[in-house]
């Protein structure tokens, strides 16, 4: 997992791959609060935004998850969340097994649990080792404006 801004990311401090690199560069080149909630394709299926607009849950109805097929970026345009995170490991109880089609897995818990503040600006690399539970309110629940862009591992 790697967090940032989305004003720093080109400035060297990370390497991204090229295809991360690219999905980060729509993100800063594009008014996501104007745009309609959405599928915003970058390169086809191997790399898209999912645009969205939510309001926040409270963290114990957040459902941890991983991916097999794509890496997340978590990016947060308008509002603030929580994002719990654990590196994956055999401690998780599985309560969805994988669903390749969806390609998602849910756990019980986070085995121990972080938190990552996600605020305008701020974005989330969620690899698929990264068990990571999104859109859990800060202080209360809040309407939040968030695109999550799936890049393939295959770009990797």
């Amino acid at each position: 997992m790697v967090i940032g801004s989305i004003d720093t990311f080109d400035k060297g401090h990370v390497v991204f791959p090229q295809a991360i690199m690219k999905a980060l560069e729509y993100l800063r080149t594009h008014d996501l609060t104007k745009m309609e909630d959405g599928k915003y394709l970058i390169q086809g299926e191997a790399c898209f935004v999912n645009l969205q607009r939510y309001v926040t849950k409270l963290p114990e109805d957040c459902r941890p998850e991983t991916h097999k097929k794509y890496v997340d970026i978590q990016y947060l345009a308008a509002g603030e969340e929580y994002v719990g995170w654990c590196p994956f490991s055999p401690d998780l109880n599985v309560v969805e097994p994988y669903d390749e089609e969806k390609d998602i897995a849910f756990y019980e818990c986070l085995i121990p649990e972080s938190d990552i503040l996600l605020k305008p600006g701020c974005f989330a690399v969620l690899y698929p080792e990264d068990v990571h539970a999104p859109q859990c309110a800060v202080d209360r629940p809040m309407e939040v404006v968030k695109a999550v862009v799936k890049v393939s591992v295959d770009l990797l």
